[in-house]
């Protein structure tokens, strides 16, 4: 007698805000174009209210300390084309020219619902459906409604200016595909116990980093990228450390280099 296939369903996503990560080197040769620089891609953000920059997205200019890089600039628009805008904006500034592009990194912030997927899956095979037929997805179209329209979710979707935590950290990441350690082999109620206690992992840095997890399958290589805002910069090694000791990072986590800095005007940034 067979086994019983294991069932390996993504889970339900909300995505919100797009992301793109823009790191540069600067060119040494050309720093006089850095002078008094300014965009009101950077400019106008700072001036705008919170309810404004909910509506629009921001930008932010980081000093990049410690990498092969000097400045990364942080971009969160609503849509794809308004990344591109915002891109295109910043190439024509007269300072851009002294800027060397060495890495980018495109993604849009997602909320992974593995705890209310496991619900869905359960409850239409409950009723002898299955997933994606009319019922499930009336169903899962009304609770993740619901769940969109959680203040805890809003924030991890259009994540607001991080006030008193300058200190960034990006990082991509990807679950691991091995034979023996394949994340997208496990089953999906594995997957969504894994996630939960990765969760309230990251849950004991409340209030001390931000965190803002963005998608980026089909977009890039890497299968995500994380960024992370603090007040001190040692809570990225402390997060980090304790979260690869969760069976989900220990077993199935790869990632990719770190970037660290400290978010600042975008004069300074060009010019410390």
């Amino acid at each position: 007698m067979l086994p019983e296939p294991v069932r390996v369903y993504p889970p339900e996503t909300i995505e919100g805000w797009y992301v793109l990560h823009q790191i540069f080197r600067i060119d040494p040769d050309k720093r006089d174009l850095l002078e008094n620089a300014s965009s009101p891609i950077f400019d106008t953000d700072l001036r705008s209210s919170p309810d404004e920059v909910a509506k629009t997205g921001w930008s932010t200019a980081i000093t990049l300390l410690g990498s092969g890089a000097d400045v990364m600039f942080l971009h969160f628009r609503p849509t794809l084309d308004d990344i591109g805008a915002a891109q295109r904006a910043i190439a024509r500034e007269p300072w851009y020219r002294a800027l060397i592009p060495t890495y980018s990194f495109m993604s849009v912030t997602e909320a992974g619902l593995y705890y209310l997927t496991s619900q869905l899956v359960r409850e239409a095979e409950a009723r002898g459906g299955k997933v994606g037929d009319e019922a499930y997805l009336e169903l899962a179209n009304a609770r993740m409604a619901q769940e969109a329209d959680n203040p805890h979710t809003k924030r991890r979707l259009y994540p607001p200016r991080p006030g008193q935590m300058p200190y960034v950290c990006f990082y991509p990441m990807s679950k691991r595909r091995a034979p023996e350690q394949n994340w997208y082999a496990l089953s999906l109620e594995d997957r969504n116990r894994l996630m939960y206690a990765h969760g309230m992992t990251g849950r004991k840095y409340a209030g001390r980093v931000q965190q803002v997890i963005a998608g980026s399958i089909g977009f890039e290589a890497w299968e995500w990228g994380v960024t992370l805002f603090a007040g001190d910069p040692l809570e990225f090694k402390r997060i980090v450390t304790e979260m690869r000791f969760d069976e989900v990072s220990a077993q199935y986590g790869e990632f990719g280099d770190f970037y660290v800095g400290k978010m600042g005007p975008l004069a300074d940034v060009l010019n410390g």
